[in-house]
C-alpha cells in the first residue's frame, strides 16, 4: 500500500514524490534523497493549495500539462533554497579585492572587457557584494567596460536581486563603508545607489540548461548550489563553468564543496573553496 503524509491536506504519496524528484533532476539537475520527503512537502504544498487542488497528483498533472508552463516553474522555485546574505564567505571577497582587483583595474584602463559571474545569485546579496568589492577597489570603474551578470533559475528571487533594495534588517555584513557610500535610504527600507546599479545585469536562467551568452569571466563565483545535484550533474557543470573562465580566472566554490575534476577542468586548487585556470 502507498503511504501518505496525513498531517494536512493536500494528499501526497510515495508516487507524488517520486514524481518530483523526477521532475526536479529534469528541470533543474536538482538530487532530491528520500530524506526530504517531508521537506519538500511543506514546500510544495503551499501551491498545491493556492490551486485549490486537494491531491499533489492534480497538481503535478498540471504543472507538467501543455498549459503549466509558468506553474512548473513557479514549482521549481519552490525546491530551490535561497540561504544567502551579503559577503558571505568573505574570505572570497578579501581574496578577489587582494589578488584580482589590481590586474583587472590595470586592464580596465588599458580598454579590456572585464566581466564576472554569480551563478546563482538568489536574492542579491553576492552580487551586490561583488559590485561593492570592485568599486571600493576601483571607484571609478563605472566608466569602463565592465559589467556583473548575475543569474538564477528562479524568477522571483530574481526580481528582488534587481530592484536593488532591502530592508533594514537584511544589511548585516555589510561594512559602515560601503553603507555610506552605497545605500540611500528607499521607501522605509535602503537602496543601492544609481553609480553602483549600473554595475550587475540580472537575468532568470538555469544552470543545467543552455546558457545564451557566449563570452568568458574574470571571475565566476558559484557558491552552494551543486550540493543540490548528483555526481554527474556536478561534475559536467563545473566542466562548463571552467570552460568559460579566462586563462588565471578565479572560480570561487561553496565552503562544503570542492571541484572533483579539477585536473579535467584545468583548475588548480589554490586554496580552500577557490581555483583558478590554468595559464
Amino acid at each position: 500500500m502507498t503511504n501518505s503524509i496525513t498531517l494536512s491536506a493536500p494528499e501526497y504519496t510515495d508516487s507524488d514524490f517520486q514524481r518530483l524528484q523526477a521532475i526536479a533532476r529534469a528541470q533543474a539537475g536538482i538530487c532530491l534523497p528520500d530524506t526530504k520527503k517531508a521537506l519538500v512537502y511543506s514546500r510544495v504544498s503551499r501551491r498545491v493549495r493556492e490551486m485549490q487542488l486537494s491531491r499533489f497528483k492534480d497538481y503535478l498533472d498540471f504543472a507538467t500539462g501543455s498549459s503549466g508552463a509558468a506553474e512548473l516553474e513557479k514549482l521549481i522555485c519552490a525546491l530551490t533554497t535561497n540561504v544567502t546574505g551579503f559577503f558571505r564567505e568573505k574570505n572570497h571577497f578579501d581574496h578577489l579585492k587582494a589578488e584580482m582587483m589590481p590586474d583587472l583595474s590595470a586592464a580596465l584602463r588599458k580598454g579590456k572587457r572585464v566581466r564576472m559571474w554569480s551563478a546563482a545569485c538568489s536574492t542579491g546579496q553576492e552580487p551586490w557584494s561583488l559590485a561593492m568589492s570592485v568599486a571600493t577597489s576601483f571607484p571609478e570603474i563605472g566608466s569602463y567596460d565592465f559589467r556583473v551578470l548575475a543569474t538564477d533559475i528562479n524568477s522571483d528571487v530574481v526580481a528582488r536581486a534587481e530592484s536593488a533594495t532591502y530592508a533594514a534588517d537584511e544589511l548585516e555584513g555589510i561594512p559602515e563603508r560601503e553603507r555610506s557610500l552605497f545605500l540611500k535610504e528607499h521607501d522605509g527600507g535602503y537602496r543601492f545607489s544609481e553609480a553602483l546599479r549600473r554595475l550587475p545585469t540580472f537575468r532568470v536562467m538555469n544552470l543545467n540548461a543552455g546558457w545564451p551568452f557566449r563570452g568568458t569571466f574574470s571571475i565566476i563565483f558559484c557558491r552552494n548550489v551543486v550540493i543540490y545535484f548528483d555526481d554527474e550533474t556536478r561534475e559536467a557543470l563545473w566542466q562548463r563553468l571552467a570552460e568559460r573562465l579566462e586563462p588565471g580566472g578565479f572560480l570561487y566554490v561553496g565552503h562544503s564543496e570542492r571541484v572533483a575534476n579539477a585536473k579535467q577542468c584545468k583548475l588548480i586548487n589554490i586554496a580552500p573553496t577557490i581555483y583558478q585556470k590554468e595559464g
